[in-house]
């Protein structure tokens, strides 16, 4: 076997010609469409058209043109079948033994913010597709090519043997159907989005890889980083690595967390996170302010943890930030003389994020879970809560002062590990208690990390109380204000506890697990 004739059609033109020209050097017919078939025939290469092919125009506007015996019959013919052998030969036709196809740039198309419906529709390729699939189908023979990385690889085989090897055929024929499961993927997507059915029968994504990490949360699990394809500016994915090592799995997952958090606030903030939950975050006047709060929060856990600010760090937070190892920075932007202080730690990891979308305007995103044998999918968590939305359930209502700290205390608490209680004051979390079996517990470690600064703080608990018990136990560290969903059958000890000790509390009708 050898490579003796090619179907070149590409919408990304970049090598093509240069590539296309090396095969006819070798001797092999080039065959072409469109707007491939006018550039290689400027650029001097020998082509000749699909209607020569086909001996059909192509018609409606290029929407038909290579969906035709003539091409298909050439692509799937079993080349030592010898009915497929004869009826080839009856008819006339002749073999197709590479394709080079990449299509419609329809990605490309429903990023534009003012892409219409109808154009959306016309960059849904449908015969270039359908060459792929049979090209790939047939690959025992036929060489198919999508990438043009590979364009290097097929050059080196043919000019070495005159035809690819097995082993490269079978390679480029999984990354075909790969790359067209990818495309049709996207057109679900946004054909559904279009008809509001988010959650359809059959549930197909596709991410595109960022990078192979060195492992994933211990040494011995592979793992790799992938992105949506359409993912919008603001996040882990997009952000711009300045400096520093290469990020792992829980730098990333930890890096996701912590900008979770950072989203809910408007203000200058600063999130400390540590294993997926806050250890400190602060607000203030400035991001210098804001970072010293974060700090102050949790001063040992916040050591080899992750910061997220959502102010452009200037040199003297650089300067507090560079004075404690940290694995990770992440920030809208750097002052110069910012990263001429955190760049002289070689380890430290800088993302720089560019704009963030205000708290207010964030939408909910799909969340896909895996489970053994499946995966959930669930909106993701972006309700916001007003003090129009609160139920004020006790004799005394907060003071001004603890209706602040109250509802800055409920945007965090949502973020930590269910069952959790959150300690908040002076514009700062003063205790954190995550991930524990029951609420009681969880109020414990809170308040224990908390100590003095639990007096006159307000706590806020992301789930009801079952009963009084977490009120009590508030009361006995001076917590003053407590903000939790409502909603248990046994409120009214929780209400009476509450007022038994001149405690505030207010319902918020909302629920925060996060397990």
């Amino acid at each position: 076997m050898a490579i003796r004739r090619a179907l070149i059609s590409v919408s990304d033109k970049s090598g093509i010609v240069e590539f296309s020209r090396e095969l006819a050097n070798q001797g092999v017919q080039i065959i072409s469409t469109g707007g491939t078939f006018s550039l290689l025939q400027k650029e001097g290469v020998p082509v000749i058209g699909i209607s020569d092919v086909t001996g059909f125009p192509e018609i409606l506007d290029g929407r038909v043109k290579t969906l035709h015996p003539a091409v298909h019959s050439g692509l799937l013919a079993v080349r030592d079948d010898e009915e497929h052998q004869k009826a080839m030969e009856e008819l006339g036709l002749d073999y197709i033994d590479l394709v080079i196809v990449n299509l419609y740039p329809f990605k490309e198309t429903i990023a534009k913010p003012d892409v219409t419906y109808e154009d959306a529709i016309e960059n849904i390729d449908i015969g270039g597709p359908t060459m792929l699939r049979s090209a790939a189908k047939n690959h025992a023979f036929v060489t198919v090519v999508v990438d043009a990385g590979d364009y290097a690889t097929i050059l080196e085989e043919v000019k070495a043997q005159g035809d690819t090897t097995l082993e490269t055929r079978k390679r480029l024929a999984a990354k075909v159907f790969r790359h067209t499961a990818a495309y049709d993927s996207l057109i679900s997507d946004y054909l559904s989005k279009q008809m509001g059915e988010p959650l359809p029968e059959t549930y197909t994504v596709t991410y595109e890889k960022v990078q192979d990490l060195r492992y994933g949360e211990n040494p011995h699990q592979k793992a790799a980083f992938y992105k949506k394809p359409l993912a919008a500016a603001g996040n882990v994915t997009t952000a711009e690595q300045l400096h520093g090592k290469e990020l792992s799995y829980n730098n990333i997952n930890d890096a996701n967390a912590a900008l979770a958090i950072l989203k809910e606030f408007d203000e200058p903030a600063v999130v400390a996170v540590k294993h997926m939950n806050p250890c400190g975050v602060g607000i203030g006047a400035t991001i210098h302010e804001a970072y010293q709060k974060a700090y102050a929060a949790d001063p040992t856990s916040i050591f080899g943890g992750i910061v997220a600010a959502n102010r452009t760090i200037g040199a003297d937070t650089a300067e507090l930030l560079g004075s404690i190892f940290l694995e990770i920075i992440i920030a809208p932007d750097y002052t110069p003389e910012a990263l001429e202080v955190l760049t002289k730690k070689k380890n430290i990891r800088l993302l720089k994020l560019g704009e963030l979308s205000a708290a207010g305007e964030r939408k909910p995103k799909w969340l896909v879970t895996s489970v053994d044998g499946g995966m959930l999918v669930q909106e993701s968590d972006v309700h916001s809560l007003t003090e129009a939305d609160l139920q004020f359930v006790t004799d005394r209502k907060p003071t001004e002062e603890e209706l602040k700290q109250l509802l800055f205390g409920w945007k965090v608490v949502k973020h930590v590990k269910s069952n959790a209680i959150l300690l908040a004051k002076d514009d700062m979390t003063v205790g954190v208690g995550a991930g524990q079996m029951n609420r009681v517990g969880a109020a414990r470690i809170a308040i224990e990390q908390a100590g003095e600064a639990a007096k006159g703080a307000a706590l806020a608990s992301d789930a009801f109380f079952p009963m009084g018990d977490t009120v009590e136990l508030a009361a006995k560290a001076g917590i003053t204000a407590i903000i939790q969903p409502g909603g248990s059958i046994k409120d009214e000890e929780s209400i009476a506890a509450a007022n038994a000790n001149n405690i505030a509390m207010v319902f918020t009708g909302v629920r925060h697990f996060k397990h």
